[in-house]
């Protein structure tokens, strides 16, 4: 929670920083490598997502390890179905929310690697190193494993790195120590050739995703509640958060992150005595 706090200061200077000199935070990380930002989304409609454009999407994994076999029977039934709706030419990916041990990470992802699924994130205990590099190990040629969402500052994502305990890292800048630390975190990741795909935070890691060629792609979080169009994540705490067009998005070069808070919003303490 502390770095949590330390990472919503440094994300508020950045924005303040960008405001007085009047330049989009992705200019001062260096400027943009690329014109466009390509998402995949995050929802429990992979087939709405393809047809908003989308390169890929990300379900929910439904049965865990307590279901035993028949739970895992469905959740391979569950990936299927999507294949089946999606076509071979669309990613699909299972985030597993740290719920798995080893050996039903391992035996989910040779059976869905059948179906083509992408990757396997967050399977284990965010703090399991040596469970991530042997579920590495064990995975299936062509699946990559995932995780790093819930990992702080560079030291912890320089554990999962030298341990080669997954294909791409997962920070997010909100929660793993704001924007000064990600620059940390990513010259390690590019240091060792592995992805950073920051975890879906919306303008605040896509400023620094425009700028990073090993993070070629960014999450989108579908928050609308049938996961089936493209409403603003943070709405109605920001005002003019923008949002991907046909599964792309030209960053905003307005100062600072380019998002206002929503000062009409009470604020409130629904638990204070």
């Amino acid at each position: 929670m502390v770095v949590n706090a330390i990472s919503g200061v440094d994300l508020a200077l950045w924005d303040l920083l960008g405001r007085l000199r009047q330049e989009p935070v992705f200019a001062m990380l260096g400027g943009a490598v690329r014109d466009e930002l390509t998402f995949y989304a995050t929802g429990a409609r992979p087939d709405k997502a393809k047809e908003l454009g989308f390169i890929g999407g990300k379900m929910p994994l439904h049965h865990g390890p307590a279901e035993g076999e028949e739970g895992l029977h469905k959740n391979i039934a569950e990936l299927e179905a999507m294949r089946n709706a999606c076509g071979d030419d669309f990613w699909l990916m299972f985030d597993c929310w740290m719920a798995l041990d080893l050996n039903y990470a391992t035996r989910l992802a040779h059976e869905a690697h059948e179906l083509g699924l992408k990757w396997i994130e967050e399977a284990l205990s965010p703090d399991d190193y040596w469970g991530y590099e042997a579920l590495k190990k064990n995975a299936p040629k062509g699946m990559l494993v995932t995780t790093g969402e819930h990992e702080a500052t560079r030291w912890g994502f320089r554990m999962l790195l030298e341990m080669e305990c997954c294909d791409i890292i997962q920070p997010d800048v909100g929660w793993c120590g704001g924007v000064t630390e990600l620059q940390k975190i990513s010259a390690l990741a590019d240091a060792k050739g592995v992805l950073m795909i920051p975890h879906g935070s919306s303008v605040y890691s896509y400023h620094f995703v425009v700028t990073r060629h090993n993070s070629p792609f960014a999450e989108f979080l579908m928050m609308a509640p049938g996961a089936d169009e493209v409403v603003p994540m943070f709405h109605p705490q920001l005002i003019g958060e923008p949002v991907p067009v046909n599964g792309r998005l030209k960053v905003p070069d307005t100062p600072g992150f380019g998002v206002e808070l929503n000062r009409d919003i009470a604020l409130h303490r629904p638990y204070a005595r």
